[in-house]
């Protein structure tokens, strides 16, 4: 599975961000897709995922702020960020779980600025 992440860019605080992630494969064939992100110095973290069937995840800092949908005619996942926050700047990658195995796409940037 070959995965595209695209949408990132500078905003200010408040404002909102859809990071876009493109499969290679249909992603109702994909048991999961998500998102992770990496801030400098920082661990990466998950930020939120969706199954196959459609159930969403979000980690804690995303609850209420951001929601991921998907487009089967596109074969892609939204990450849509809401109220963001300086706290949101890094390096979001999407990432699919299909069998016993990861994919990951390439990162985008998000910057928040205060």
């Amino acid at each position: 599975v070959q995965l595209q992440a695209s949408g990132g860019g500078l905003v200010q605080a408040g404002g909102s961000l859809r990071l876009s992630c493109t499969a290679s494969r249909n992603i109702f064939s994909i048991n999961t897709v998500g998102w992770f992100r990496q801030a400098p110095g920082k661990e990466r973290e998950f930020v939120g995922r969706i199954t196959a069937g459609g159930s969403t995840n979000y980690a804690d800092s995303a609850k209420g702020r951001f929601t991921i949908s998907r487009d089967s005619a596109k074969n892609t996942v939204y990450l849509q960020m809401n109220s963001l926050k300086s706290e949101d700047t890094a390096v979001y990658s999407c990432y699919a779980a299909l069998a016993q195995n990861e994919y990951w796409g390439q990162g985008t940037q998000v910057t928040v600025s205060s």
